[in-house]
């Protein structure tokens, strides 16, 4: 069977037989019980992320989307192994969707949303309402993840039309509000603590449209998680990578491509052995800062343009 432990860094490199080797062995895998069918969708995402957008990557997706899309809507299957698929067909559709008269996702979704604004924004208005009566599970990951669905859902609203409003939006943050100082003594203490800070990130934002801006290093170089979309971009990828993730943002053209780092770094061996100096690091970081603060102008500049 599928073991993930060993396979959250896959080389980077694809070896010819990568492909041919690992789908039928992983398509065998899926039809395993609870336990392998789960570690093989992981292993099947990983896969994906690792042969990125090319012909492999989409002739591999080809032959397991019907296996995976089997298990995801079997009720008798574990809700491991679904819940494993459905991430799975999620990160394979976004990085490697087949021909042939299927959607192609955009592997940039930061440049690609003002393209189709005019279907975005009924779909945000009419999903709200419906979130929101999601928020009353009793399921705290589920109650965690419906917010954070909403605060993307208003960011692009609001991406797409500096005036973006909803109906009963009063109510919506007296909803957030209430799960975001929830001390029902019910709930697990960890599930509070977690809950409380996802949903005043929630509600700070869609009060003050304002993003508590995060910084994610690795190597000599680093991103900047800056918006919900970024977030929910970074966390999926993190998801299926694990503690490889970082690794992946070094080396992966693919992941540097859907961040905008530009090709793997090639630092020489005198680099490679010395400790960065903090003057150095300043530099860097300060070079990363303007190009951000230049790209998100231009962003901004774009959609006055548009308006």
């Amino acid at each position: 069977g599928a073991n993930t432990s060993t396979t959250r860094i896959l080389p980077l490199h694809p070896f010819p037989s990568l492909y041919s080797v690992s789908v039928p062995s992983l398509r065998s895998s899926l039809s395993g019980g609870g336990e392998e069918q789960a570690a093989a969708a992981t292993v099947c995402a990983q896969l994906c992320v690792q042969l990125g957008g090319g012909d492999e990557g989409e002739e591999g997706f080809k032959i397991l989307r019907p296996v995976l899309s089997a298990i995801m809507i079997d009720g008798c299957a574990s809700v491991s192994a679904r819940q494993s698929c459905a991430r799975a067909l999620g990160m394979c559709c976004y990085v490697s969707a087949a021909e042939d008269g299927e959607v192609r996702f955009s592997r940039n979704p930061f440049h690609s949303i003002s393209l189709y604004s005019r279907p975005w924004s009924p779909l945000v208005l009419r999903h709200l309402p419906k979130l929101q009566a999601c928020l009353e599970s009793s399921d705290v990951n589920y109650r965690i993840a419906v917010g954070e669905t909403i605060a993307l859902l208003v960011e692009l609203g609001r991406d797409i039309d500096r005036e973006f409003e909803f109906e009963d939006s009063d109510t919506l943050c007296e909803c957030l509000k209430g799960l975001a100082t929830d001390g029902n003594k019910h709930r697990a203490k960890n599930d509070r603590r977690k809950q409380r800070t996802i949903f005043r990130e929630v509600l700070h934002y869609i009060e003050n449209e304002d993003f508590s801006e995060e910084k994610i290093r690795f190597g000599v170089e680093g991103i900047y998680i800056d918006s919900w979309m970024r977030r929910r971009v970074y966390d999926a990828f993190k998801e299926v990578l694990e503690s490889g993730v970082r690794h992946h943002l070094q080396y992966n053209p693919l992941l540097r491509d859907i961040f905008g780092l530009g090709p793997p770094l090639i630092l020489d061996s005198s680099v490679k052995s010395s400790k960065i100096s903090r003057f150095e690091k300043h530099l860097f970081n300060s070079a990363a800062f303007k190009a951000r603060t230049k790209l998100r102008n231009k962003v901004r500049d774009k959609r006055a343009d548009v308006m």
